[in-house]
């Protein structure tokens, strides 16, 4: 499979409850995940954004890809996550919106896997919607 086979798959379990963990299959037990305040180094502090900050706070989550840059070992996507927030996020309890989480993110391929990850998303929106 190609680099961005992998992500497409691997984004297909992303919003499948059913299927999510398989969604970790994506990243290298030691991959490195720039840009998310906090988050260390490592496929356990993955797993433990994933399940406790986004999955709990959104479980019907799932990404969008708008647009994809296919490069060597690098793939550049540009995407939104939606959802519904039925669980607390950052202290604010479930609200029942729908959010759009719009973002970009960079990742770092080798030996078919994600090594290394660089993130920005528009977290101050994503506040804005639950707050509002």
């Amino acid at each position: 499979m190609t680099n961005e086979q992998i992500l497409r798959e691997a984004l297909a379990c992303f919003a499948d409850p059913a299927r999510r963990e398989a969604y970790f299959q994506l990243y290298s037990d030691d991959v490195v995940i720039h840009g998310y305040a906090g988050l260390e180094p490592g496929l356990d502090n993955v797993k433990a954004f994933y399940h406790h900050g986004i999955w709990a706070a959104f479980p019907d989550a799932a990404v969008r890809i708008e647009d994809l840059i296919n490069g060597e070992d690098r793939i550049a996507v540009r995407f939104t996550l939606s959802g519904t927030h039925r669980g607390p996020f950052q202290s604010i309890p479930a609200t029942g919106r729908n959010i759009a989480l719009k973002g970009m993110t960079i990742l770092r391929f080798a030996g078919g896997k994600c090594v290394e990850r660089w993130a920005m998303a528009d977290f101050a929106d994503l506040m804005a919607q639950l707050t509002a």
